[in-house]
């Protein structure tokens, strides 16, 4: 169980993250290992394609962060832990909500040498659904430091004004350009907080923290697994497909509802005790 102290939940709303020293066991990272070498490889374990895949090992541009999205329904070991009920009730801990369910993983790893990804907040992305807040719980499977391009933090920047996106993700000149023209308009000066943490922590943020990380400068690689999550009760705003991220998460409304379907968007946690029921079945009792 993740326990978060009143100095926990008070650092989240004053900086608009918190860090934690540790989040899931390390007896779980050699299997993650494994999953993100499989998941780049184009090994997909369940025979069903993450949504979004950003980079394979046989063309992938090796300067440039790797990255997946929902690779959870690929691998269980993924699963595993991003549909985590223990995870799902300290993100609801965090945001006062009643219940949480998953919006989408990200997969993302860092070989040395690799490239920066550009500050942004990733509630600006998110017009599809209502209501439209999100909040991130971010996993290191390798020890994170400033030098191997960690997650960085605009400390406060959760209660700057709401912008529209803008600016690369992939591999921008300047990574935090976006953030401090943001900065600017805010009249403030941007403090950068790095997430520097053994194998197995990491952090939480509001979806409307500013966010980013430099190029790896490490001789060790940078593996992260992000947990996207909403409220439980959110629904499609059928309008707003065409924006944002709408045209991919779209596939998956029913013709009759505006409803969420579990089997895509699964509940992890609710206060009344419910969990989204396929999930034990899906990941197996080795994998609980």
């Amino acid at each position: 169980m993740i326990e978060l102290n009143n100095s926990a939940r008070q650092a989240f709303d004053d900086d608009g993250f918190v860090v934690v020293e540790q989040l899931i066991e390390t007896d779980h990272l050699d299997r993650l290992h494994q999953a993100f070498s499989d998941l780049f490889s184009g090994k997909f374990e369940t025979g069903v394609r993450p949504d979004e895949v950003n980079w394979q090992q046989a063309d992938g541009d090796p300067s440039l962060t790797r990255q997946i999205c929902n690779g959870w329904k690929a691998n269980r070991d993924i699963a595993s832990i991003v549909l985590d009920e223990s995870i799902g009730k300290a993100i609801a801990t965090l945001a006062g909500w009643s219940g949480v369910r998953i919006m989408i993983d990200n997969v993302i790893w860092k070989p040395p040498a690799t490239k920066s990804l550009g500050f942004h907040q990733d509630s600006a992305f998110l017009a599809w659904f209502t209501p439209a807040d999100l909040l991130t719980c971010w996993i290191a499977l390798d020890e994170t430091h400033a030098e191997g391009g960690t997650i960085e933090f605009a400390r406060g920047s959760h209660r700057w004004q709401l912008r529209e996106p803008e600016g690369e993700f992939h591999a921008p000149e300047d990574y935090r350009k976006p953030m401090y023209q943001a900065a600017r308009l805010e009249a403030v000066d941007a403090e950068i907080a790095y997430v520097e943490v053994p194998a197995g922590g990491g952090s939480f943020h509001h979806g409307w923290t500013w966010h980013g990380s430099g190029a790896n400068n490490s001789t060790h690689p940078r593996r992260s697994l992000v947990l996207h999550a909403m409220r439980s009760e959110v629904e499609y705003v059928p309008a707003n497909f065409a924006q944002g991220i709408g045209p991919i998460y779209s596939r998956y409304k029913r013709l009759g509802d505006n409803q969420l379907d579990e089997n895509y968007f699964p509940i992890l946690w609710r206060e009344d005790g419910y969990r989204t029921p396929q999930i034990e079945t899906y990941l197996g009792p080795t994998r609980q």
